[in-house]
């Protein structure tokens, strides 16, 4: 992997996983939550049409204010999400996925259908691991 001075990777380089200093790690923090699974989902069930911060709540149970606006903030500055800010009083704050954070929610969409799909199987897993004679995987 190749990095500017500063430390970043360089235009059109692929990350290495495997190698500590890699900035892939610390995207792959930032796009693996559920958080950011759910606001690209909703973002792209709207796409092209933009989502107020409030519906966005809305339709993410158990998200916070902070939260979801933290989640937003990383993603607007990642360029996954446009942000547009009307100035009213108080203001409206509209979000839209851009043509990168759209091609996110396929990659995202195959994840979270995975877990639908296995997540008996890790419950029971977990279940059977916490029994008193029960092994590890």
């Amino acid at each position: 992997m190749t990095s500017s001075p500063s430390g970043t990777a360089s235009e059109g380089a692929r990350g290495d996983l495997f190698s500590p200093q890699c900035p892939t790690r610390r995207l792959l923090d930032r796009i693996g939550t559920k958080w950011t699974s759910m606001a690209i989902k909703v973002l792209a069930e709207a796409s092209p049409d933009e989502v107020r911060f409030a519906e966005l709540r809305r339709r993410m149970p158990g998200v916070s204010q902070k939260m979801l606006s933290a989640t937003l903030q990383s993603l607007t500055r990642d360029g996954l999400v446009g942000r547009r800010v009307e100035p009213t009083v108080p203001p409206r704050v509209h979000y839209r996925l851009t043509p990168l954070g759209l091609s996110l929610e396929g990659p995202l969409a195959a994840v979270r259908a995975w877990a639908e799909e296995h997540m008996a199987e890790i419950d029971r897993a977990n279940r059977l691991s916490e029994e008193p004679n029960g092994t590890s995987p």
